[in-house]
C-alpha cells in the first residue's frame, strides 16, 4: 500500500457514514407522524359518543340534526344533503347488515377499511390523519382528538363531507359528487329525493304512515301476497289488492317523492312514491291521479294521490277485466335490485294505529 493512501480511504468512509445518519436521522423524523401512538406519545382522548341505542327516538333525531349542522358549517354543505346520505347509507346497511357491519352509532354511513385507511396503506389500523392522507384514503378527523375513528359520529360525517366539498357545493356539483363516489344512478337519485324531504319539512321525523284508502269507507282486504297470477305469463302477486267501490280516495301511505305515474300495462293507472326507508310504494289499478300527485312532488301521509279503479291488463285505457280496487305494493331498495314483500301486515299496524288516534281525537 502506498503512503498516503490510507488517510484518504478513511476520510472517504467516514464521509458515507456521516451521510447515512443524516439521512437516516431524517427519514426517522418524517415518518414520525405516521408511527403507531404508542411509539412517539400518549394517545389524545376520544370525545365520549352518544350511545344511539340507549337514546329515545326524539333524542336520536335531535342528536343526528346537531351533528349535520355541525359538520355542515365546517364543509358549507347543509345539512339535508348531509342527512340524505347518511339516511341512504343506512338504508343500505339494513339490506346488507353483514357486509356493512359496525357498531351502534348515529351516523349510518360505512367505508369499508381499505377505502378509509387507503388501499395500498400496510397499516390496517392507521387512524392516523396525515397518513391516511398520504395513502389516498377517505378517513378525516373531524372530532378534533388527532384520530381518524371510523367509528366516530364525527369522523366518519366529516370525511363523507370532505369528499362531497371536493366538487364544490352547488346542487350540479352535489350530483357529480355522488355520481362518482357511488357510480350508481340509483344512489344517486334516492340521495336527491331525501335530500329533497328534508329541506321541505324541515325535519327528520319523517316516518309517519297512514292508511291507503279512508277508514270508515267500504273496503275489504286480506293477505294475496305471493298468489299466483298468469295475465302476461306466470308471476306471483307482489301485494295486496284492497277491494272497495270505484272512485274511492286513494292516499298515500307516507311522506315521500312521487316516482313513477302513468300507465303500466299490469297495474293500468298506476303511481310510485319513495319514501326515506328507501321503500317504493306502488299503487295500482286506480281510475285516475290528483293534480297534486306530479313526478318530483312531496306527499304526506293520508294525501290524496288517486282514486280507486279497474284499470290494467292491457293497453292504455283498459277498464273492466276485475272488480275494483286498489293493489298495493311495497318494495326495498338493496342499492341495485329492488324487492317486493308482504304489506300485510305493515296495513294492518297503519289501520289500528290510525284507528286509535281517531279515537283519542274524539275523546
Amino acid at each position: 500500500m502506498e503512503r498516503g493512501c490510507f488517510p484518504v480511504q478513511q476520510r472517504l468512509t467516514f464521509r458515507h457514514t456521516y451521510r447515512f445518519w443524516i439521512k437516516t436521522l431524517l427519514a426517522g423524523t418524517l415518518l414520525l407522524p405516521f408511527l403507531p401512538v404508542e411509539v412517539y406519545g400518549e394517545p389524545a382522548q376520544a370525545a365520549p359518543k352518544p350511545q344511539a341505542a340507549e337514546l329515545k327516538p326524539a333524542e336520536i333525531f335531535a342528536a343526528r340534526r346537531h351533528l349535520y349542522e355541525t359538520i355542515g358549517q365546517m364543509t358549507q354543505i347543509p345539512w339535508y344533503r348531509l342527512a340524505a346520505i347518511d339516511q341512504y347509507e343506512r338504508t343500505i346497511t339494513r339490506a346488507h347488515p353483514k357486509d356493512r357491519k359496525h357498531p351502534e352509532r348515529l351516523t349510518g354511513i360505512f367505508m369499508t377499511p381499505p377505502a378509509w385507511r387507503g388501499w395500498l396503506n400496510p397499516d390496517e389500523t392507521d387512524q392516523h390523519p396525515e397518513s391516511i392522507l398520504f395513502f389516498k384514503g377517505y378517513g378525516r378527523d373531524g372530532s378534533g382528538d388527532g384520530i381518524a375513528d371510523a367509528n366516530n359520529d364525527q369522523d366518519v360525517l366529516y370525511s363523507m363531507a370532505s369528499v362531497i366539498q371536493g366538487y364544490g357545493n352547488k346542487q350540479e356539483d352535489f350530483n357529480i359528487a355522488l355520481w362518482e363516489y357511488y357510480h350508481n344512478s340509483r344512489a344517486v337519485q334516492r340521495i336527491q329525493q331525501f335530500a329533497k324531504l328534508y329541506e321541505h319539512f324541515d325535519n327528520l321525523d319523517l316516518f309517519g304512515h297512514a292508511f291507503p284508502v279512508p277508514l270508515g269507507t267500504n273496503y275489504s282486504y286480506r293477505s294475496t301476497w305471493g298468489t299466483k297470477r298468469s295475465w302476461g305469463g306466470y308471476r306471483i302477486h307482489e301485494g295486496t289488492d284492497i277491494f272497495a267501490p270505484h272512485g274511492l280516495p286513494v292516499r298515500s301511505t307516507c311522506y315521500g317523492v312521487v316516482e313513477i305515474k302513468g300507465w303500466n300495462p299490469f297495474g293500468g293507472w298506476r303511481i310510485g312514491i319513495r319514501d326515506l326507508n328507501n321503500h317504493y310504494h306502488y299503487y295500482a289499478h286506480l281510475s285516475g291521479f290528483d293534480k297534486s300527485a306530479r313526478i318530483g312532488e312531496v306527499v304526506i301521509p293520508g294525501q290524496v294521490v288517486g282514486w280507486v279503479g279497474s284499470s290494467g291488463y292491457g293497453k292504455p285505457g283498459t277498464q273492466g277485466k276485475f272488480p275494483p280496487h286498489l293493489h298495493y305494493g311495497i318494495y326495498r331498495d338493496s342499492g341495485l335490485h329492488e324487492w317486493s314483500f308482504d304489506p300485510y301486515p305493515q296495513l294492518k299496524h297503519w289501520e289500528q294505529d290510525e284507528r286509535k288516534q281517531k279515537s283519542k281525537k274524539s275523546k
